[in-house]
């Protein structure tokens, strides 16, 4: 995730709040469940919902969830938002997308515990969060079952797995460029394995490696680092791209968008329910 950190406000308040969630008793929804050691026929069977280039699309991960926008596709978080919440963006006539930190260890989330210390690096730069040593598959793989075993308990159509490049910033691992593409083909296998469709989240310099083992992509600011280009291999491929700038006016990343055929909208740092589409 590319996003700044907060400012100090804005991180006073997600530390309240992480304090507020760590003293909550987890709920059945909020709860993962546990690894599936085989997946359903049904879900293993099953041809995924994917997204397609250029369909809009609403990004939101703060705030109470504004079900109203008149888009098809929902990208939401899978740890805050209940089976009922997912069941009734289905009946708006929405695709929803399961988000999920395969890379990070959070803090308040509810299953925070059962990661051993051994495998928590450094801070990512947002308040209670640290990079994941993915060198250790023998622990993260049933974790990260279990969190995408909840996101299709909860009917999500889905995955967007965050933090997915690590191996390009100081996690405090020494992390390769190998490490990186086999643990995310693992994430995009636990859950095409599931029936769920799978997002590659930046990581834009193994896209040739990757754009194969990933159904779609989401891109944060690709147009104000220049870097748009480098996400053509999923649009050649049929395959959207859900992009989003926060600096940036529309009319600067609006044209290409049109042109290549990105989904892109504008959003506030915070992931709230505001936005701007072109």
């Amino acid at each position: 995730m590319r996003r700044p950190p907060l400012p100090p406000a804005a991180v006073a308040a997600a530390a309240a709040l992480a304090l507020l969630l760590a003293g909550c008793t987890a709920t059945p929804d909020d709860d993962p469940a546990p690894p599936s050691t085989t997946p359903t026929p049904s879900a293993s069977s099953k041809e995924p919902w994917r997204p397609v280039p250029g369909q809009p699309w609403q990004w939101q991960l703060s705030g109470t969830l504004d079900p109203t926008v008149d888009v098809p596709v929902y990208d939401i978080d899978g740890f805050d938002h209940s089976a009922a919440t997912v069941a009734d963006l289905h009946r708006r006539g929405r695709k929803v997308i399961c988000y999920l930190s395969t890379g990070a260890w959070e803090d308040f989330r509810p299953d925070a515990a059962k990661f051993p210390r051994s495998v928590l690096g450094k801070g990512n730069g947002w308040e209670g969060e640290r990079w994941l040593d993915i060198r250790r598959t023998d622990v993260l793989e049933p974790l990260m079952a279990a969190r995408i075993d909840m996101c299709r308990a909860k009917g999500f159509d889905a995955v967007e797995p965050d933090n997915m490049d690590g191996y390009a910033n100081d996690t405090g691992f020494p992390l390769t460029p190998a490490d990186q593409l086999r643990y995310n083909r693992l994430v995009a296998r636990l859950a095409h394995e599931r029936g769920m469709s799978v997002a590659l989240k930046n990581d834009l310099d193994q896209i040739p490696e990757l754009v194969g083992d990933f159904d779609f992509a989401v891109n944060e600011q690709c147009a104000q680092y220049d870097e748009c280009d480098a996400l053509r291999p999923f649009l050649d491929g049929g395959k959207a791209v859900l992009h989003v700038e926060y600096e940036l006016p529309t009319g600067a990343f609006c044209p290409q968008a049109r042109r290549t055929g990105m989904s892109s909208i504008r959003k506030n740092y915070d992931l709230g329910a505001w936005r701007k589409p072109c």
